[in-house]
């Protein structure tokens, strides 16, 4: 069986590699050919997994690697579309260039439900399916409900093990098998990129005694909170910072992020008496800090903290988790499970630890979208019947709970009472089956009075 990995980002690709290395992808006997997709607006502007040096020797783990976007120019990935009638052309067509004649194929896809990956669903009809994590979204459930055909398809979730005792959501409703990457595996593909990566810009932070890391979102451009609450909260990552006692502040900004930010956030260092060093390379947070000795790292709700915590067991702090808790919209906001995990690991006085975090997430999870995770509502009723009033509604909007009449909302009122579900059908779809039913009956009583 030959196995295609479509993969957009260097996360995804040490995923992968790693899970690789571990076994936890199998060895395949027909190949493994490395789709690459560079996703940026501009692509030409940034470095994609194909090209980058440090990638090398992970690009060296595969038979075979296709830059997509060179495959699809002028059409850019994200942009692409195939009709039902091209997809079996297109089919022959790969099976042709790729020398993968009619042998069976195993798709690795990330980003599963967008552009180019969900094409590649399209084109190689009924191949299994596995997806590769990228990142805290792999615990959230799917956002839109997938047909059967496709869903069933869905074999397995391969994922960095990064919040101890937790298994994502994605695909759980469809029995997809959970496929954790250790993370001793992780720690050393991750440690493979970082000896091969050469950037000026930490070589010109090395030798920085007691460095903290601190790094920017721009959550402001998520019209998540405005612009001086996001540099607000960034003087407090300053703050957080300043427990382990560190020499210096080194402050990896957003790429969006503006100058005049970055000189406020260096009169506040300077203020607490501390030096600060802004990170203008683009070397990932997960490399960086296995280059240089950090006492510790502070963001908002950034996937590289627990990947850090569970790397090198760096100390990690997040700063206005719960404030974004309240202010993502709608309640099903895909930011919303990231958020969650970074708050339950990080809060001095957190319960969440192995069993209860799976118990948060699970819950959070059904909130969010309780038609696609309807499996977990009596984990989800559970929860929140033994959890204190003040943690359902750090996690939890009340106005969520009544429409869903879980434990901790309010009466409901007469329309959400109506169309709330009954074993399964709300009541308006009982009446409607109901009267449907009773017409039929009526139509069968009319034709046998006139002896039809």
């Amino acid at each position: 069986m030959t196995q295609v990995f479509v993969l957009n980002s260097a996360y995804g690709l040490m995923t992968a590699v790693a899970a690789m290395d571990a076994g936890a992808i199998p060895a395949s006997g027909s190949g493994r050919i490395l789709v690459t997709v560079n996703a940026a607006i501009i692509p030409e502007a940034a470095d994609g997994i194909d090209t980058a040096a440090h990638l090398a020797t992970l690009r060296a783990r595969f038979d075979r690697v296709v830059d997509l976007n060179e495959l699809l120019a002028p059409e850019r990935p994200p942009h692409w579309r195939v009709s039902g009638g091209e997809a079996p052309v297109l089919e022959r067509l790969l099976r042709q260039a790729w020398r993968i004649g009619d042998g069976e194929v195993h798709l690795y896809l990330q980003s599963p439900q967008v552009a180019p990956s969900r094409v590649f669903i399209d084109i190689f009809a009924g191949a299994p399916v596995t997806i590769v994590g990228d990142g805290l979204m792999t615990y959230s459930p799917i956002r839109n409900r997938w047909p059967h055909s496709v869903a069933g398809r869905v074999v397995g979730v391969v994922y960095a093990d990064t919040v101890p005792g937790v298994a994502p959501l994605l695909f759980a409703e469809s029995g997809a098998a959970r496929i954790p990457v250790p993370p001793p595996a992780l720690r050393a593909v991750v440690g493979e990129v970082a000896d091969a990566t050469a950037d000026p810009a930490i070589d010109a932070l090395t030798g920085l005694p007691r460095p903290a890391l601190v790094l920017g979102q721009y959550l402001a451009a998520l019209k998540l909170i405005s612009v001086e609450e996001e540099l607000q909260m960034q003087r407090e990552m300053i703050d957080a910072a300043m427990r382990w006692r560190p020499s210096a502040i080194v402050f990896k900004p957003h790429p969006s992020a503006a100058p005049s930010v970055i000189d406020e956030l260096a009169d506040h260092a300077r203020v607490r008496g501390v030096a600060f060093e802004v990170f203008r390379g683009t070397t990932p947070a997960e490399v960086l800090a296995l280059r240089l000795p950090f006492v510790g790292a502070v963001a908002g709700f950034s996937t590289a903290l627990p990947t850090l915590q569970a790397l090198n067991g760096s100390p990690i702090a997040a700063v206005g988790t719960e404030l974004l808790l309240q202010r993502l919209t709608p309640y099903e906001n895909g930011n919303r499970i990231p958020v969650t995990i970074i708050d339950a690991l990080t809060r001095a006085d957190s319960p969440y630890r192995g069993e209860r975090m799976q118990e948060l997430v699970d819950a959070v999870g059904y909130a969010m979208q309780p038609l696609i995770a309807d499996h977990l509502r009596p984990r989800a009723e559970a929860f929140l019947t033994s959890a204190p009033t003040r943690e359902r509604e750090r996690y939890f909007a009340q106005a969520r709970l009544t429409s869903l009449q879980l434990p901790g909302g309010g009466r409901p009122g007469l329309l959400a009472r109506v169309t709330a579900r009954r074993d399964g059908a709300s009541r308006i779809t009982e009446a409607t089956l109901a009267v449907r039913g009773a017409q039929r009956r009526s139509r069968r009583a009319w034709k046998a009075l006139r002896g039809g």
